[in-house]
């Protein structure tokens, strides 16, 4: 086939340029030096080699890119060839491509895929172009650095910290790099939330917090003999001093594991029988913050909505460390995100990045606080604001401002339940009409633990064994933990919310700036139709989702 001559006949190029670019060999096709010199259009020139090998020719700005299909095959070689995946239809993969020549590259990625493809001719600047929208800018190069790395079990997605000395080269030893790794996979498989290495007088303990509860994880005796190593490898992975033991140190870990990418926050203090290391793990690929995944009670989601949909104000979400606060604050960050809304986050740390809202840390030690960000945060125009936590009169001083000059502010704060979020601003020092004025709403919020689907048991409940405050009549089933090979043998697997939400009336309003306690706040919530944590938790237990003694371990009973 003479391509050349076809262009020729197609009346697209003149018998003196087709010479032209006959005379001027560089190694590439009649075609492609017909394009360079300017002599014809890749378009033409692509439309021209459709007809002669009975291939389609596509505009790429005409068509949708399916996500889905695109993530089937490697990028790298997606960069490389500049080759892009279009659709899939009856079981082959529609893929764009500018050399229909290119078999070697067509071969490969049906290899990689695993999956039959159909090509069709498109411009390289409109594939390219689609590439880096798709995929990012530089792309090829970033995918090149990380094929020349190493892989372990565990992929530090930042560098080590600098460490030398023999501590260092024992902490770096092939061996203890293993433990380490084993530890955390561990850890990850158990779905911790948090890892404890608690040096004892007999040795190193370490613990697994699953489901809100600590758990004793089995090792062999001679993890001791490697305990200064594991607590220098660990420092050396979050960038902290190895040398320093009497001082307590924060850092951060970013790891990989099959797949899945890890935030590990390093609490390091020095402790009776040496350094106590506890790990927060933050699994990125297990958190979805959407709003129908909180757990809402259907009533209350629909005031919740109402509540984060307003146009200024206050909304709190309370709780002890661990509720759940973070999550809930960050679905209905997502639920009003919005190209239009500007959203704007004061955290300590940041735990969750989140694509489309701004996020400042915070840094105490150089004057950077919640009250001193917050002060920053409105001079940038946000429409959104969100506190990471509420722990003085100045920042608590700094959020009513910011709700009073129109904007919407999220935040949580450390109370027992909703009505005591009032009087605890109150006792910050903020003025009670202040108070009553700004804030909207309070959620508190606790976790129970879930029965286990595979092996709960269900009983006939016995009034006499039953708190006080449980619903009467009694239902005629309830159901307990048992324990099997799922769930580890603890019969349950997993936690659910349960919530307590009292938006504020008139009634509320009036009751903070006459200064009434928090019981009274509460009263009137209850008149008016609030359900408590408690009752809440009661209700989980009916639907046959946790047990009695959870909900009563959880929260205080109601008298």
């Amino acid at each position: 086939m003479d391509i050349g001559e076809t262009l020729l006949r197609n009346g697209l190029v003149t018998r003196q340029q087709l010479d032209s670019a006959l005379q001027q060999p560089n190694g590439r096709r009649i075609d492609q030096r017909l394009i360079e010199l300017g002599f014809v259009t890749e378009e033409d020139t692509l439309q021209t080699l459709g007809e002669i090998l009975g291939m389609r020719y596509v505009k790429l700005k005409d068509l949708k890119i399916d996500p889905e299909l695109l993530g089937k095959f490697p990028h790298r070689d997606i960069y490389r060839h500049s080759i892009l995946p279009l659709e899939r239809r009856n079981g082959t993969a529609i893929i764009a491509t500018s050399d229909p020549f290119d078999l070697e590259a067509l071969d490969e990625l049906s290899s990689l895929s695993g999956l039959r493809l159909e090509p069709v001719l498109a411009r390289k600047d409109d594939i390219v172009q689609i590439i880096k929208e798709r995929l990012g800018v530089g792309g090829d190069t970033i995918n090149e650095l990380v094929a020349q790395r190493t892989e372990d079990e565990i992929e530090l997605l930042e560098g080590l910290g600098e460490a030398d000395g023999e501590l260092a080269e024992m902490a770096q030893a092939a061996s203890v790099v293993k433990l380490v790794n084993e530890l955390l996979i561990e850890a990850l498989e158990q779905q911790s939330s948090d890892v404890h290495l608690e040096p004892q007088e007999n040795g190193l303990r370490i613990r697994y917090r699953v489901d809100g509860l600590l758990r004793v994880q089995p090792v062999p005796p001679e993890i001791n003999q490697f305990q200064a190593a594991i607590i220098s490898r660990l420092k050396i992975m979050a960038k902290l001093n190895i040398a320093e033991k009497r001082l307590p140190q924060d850092g951060r870990i970013k790891i990989r594991v099959h797949g899945r990418e890890i935030d590990v926050r390093v609490s390091i203090i020095p402790m009776l029988h040496g350094e106590g290391i506890v790990m927060r793990l933050l699994d990125k690929s297990r958190m979805v913050f959407n709003l129908s995944s909180v757990g809402l009670p259907p009533d209350m989601s629909k005031t919740f909505k109402e509540l984060i949909s307003m146009p200024h104000g206050i909304i709190l979400v309370t709780g002890p460390t661990g509720s759940g606060k973070t999550t809930t604050l960050y679905s209905a960050l997502n639920e009003i995100k919005d190209p239009t809304v500007k959203i704007i986050t004061v955290e300590d740390p940041v735990e969750y990045q989140t694509e489309g809202i701004n996020q400042i840390q915070v840094h105490s030690k150089i004057g950077l606080t919640f009250a001193a960000g917050l002060r920053s945060i409105l001079r940038h125009d946000p429409d959104v604001i969100l506190i990471g936590e509420i722990r003085d009169g100045e920042t608590a001083q700094s959020a009513i401002q910011a709700s009073l000059t129109g904007h919407v502010v999220f935040s949580t704060l450390h109370t027992n339940d909703a009505a005591g979020a009032f009087t605890r601003l109150v006792d910050m020092g903020v003025e009670p009409y202040l108070v009553a004025s700004t804030i909207e709403g309070v959620l508190a919020q606790r976790l129970v633990r879930v029965l286990c689907p595979h092996c709960k048991v269900g009983y006939k409940p016995n009034s006499d064994e039953l708190p006080s405050d449980f619903p009467r009549p009694l239902p005629e089933l309830l159901w307990k933990e048992v324990g099997c090979r799922q769930c580890r043998n603890t019969g349950f697997s997993g936690r659910k919310g349960i919530f307590e939400l009292l938006r504020t009336d008139a009634g509320v309003r009036q009751l903070c700036v006459d200064r009434a306690s928090s019981n009274l706040i509460k009263d009137h919530g209850l008149k008016n139709g609030m359900t408590t944590l408690r009752m809440n938790g009661w209700d989980r237990v009916i639907q046959g989702m946790t047990t009695v003694e959870e909900v009563a371990r959880i929260t205080k009973g109601e008298h």
